[in-house]
């Protein structure tokens, strides 16, 4: 017997984003479709300004599309009040930024146990999720330094450890090399390779060609618009 198609984890049809700026319009992006299916690894690529970054703010739901549809594991996005919104950030998607965003006054353990205590979380269960998280990014031995105590490469470990505490449906990474030297990104690189051979879903901007390409597809944008998908290159060539 056969089983029917699974529906994709992120379907976006004909998605627009315009800004409106002393009555100049932008058009950000312009007719986005697109599918990303659990398990998979996609990158958005393309020059600076294209678009990758709202794009990627919308799929988290940090903004909201001019136009089109976005469901989200079934959810139609733009049916969620804010309360709603906030809840599925919180439990369905991890965030790994550019800037890593910690918190400099709390532990690293602090760090990744912090979304945590907005699920209401007892503090076993924290304990347990944000201690599994860091062994998963190697760096469970760090747990008690100060984000100041790490380097950019460690701190972006953390970043991603903090993504990971929550179980996503989804890791969402911007520029997620963009601070770090070749050596450290390479590493990060690396460890989100090993993440989604685990079976975790990522989605991923970045302008470096080198690391798109670890994708499984390479989704390439140009003034808002896809303008060509691509595969990845298969685990043995990179």
């Amino acid at each position: 017997m056969s089983t029917a198609p699974q529906s994709p984890l992120i379907h976006l049809e004909g998605i627009k984003k315009v800004f409106l700026t002393d009555e100049v319009e932008t058009h950000a992006l312009s007719g986005i479709h697109l599918d990303i299916a659990q398990g998979e690894y996609v990158s958005i690529a393309g020059p600076s300004g294209c678009g990758k970054s709202t794009l990627l703010a919308i799929l988290g739901l940090l903004d909201s599309p001019s136009d089109g549809t976005y469901v989200l594991n079934g959810q139609q996005v733009a049916q969620l009040d804010h309360s709603q919104r906030a809840r599925i950030r919180n439990r369905e998607i991890g965030f790994i930024f550019q800037s890593f965003n910690l918190i400099g006054d709390l532990t690293v353990f602090e760090n990744v146990e912090l979304p945590l205590t907005y699920r209401g979380l007892n503090a076993a269960e924290r304990k347990l999720r944000a201690t599994e998280a860091l062994e998963k990014v190697g760096m469970s031995h760090r747990m008690r330094h100060y984000p100041s105590q790490l380097s950019g490469g460690q701190q972006q470990r953390v970043a991603v450890a903090r993504a990971l505490g929550g179980q996503p449906s989804i890791l969402l990474a911007d520029e997620p090399t963009g601070n770090l030297d070749s050596k450290n990104g390479d590493a990060v690189m690396d460890l989100l390779r090993r993440l989604h051979r685990e079976g975790a879903t990522i989605c991923m901007v970045t302008h470096d060609t080198r690391f798109a390409k670890h994708a499984d597809r390479q989704i390439h944008l140009f003034d808002g618009r896809v303008v060509e998908e691509s595969a990845g290159e298969p685990a043995g060539v990179r």
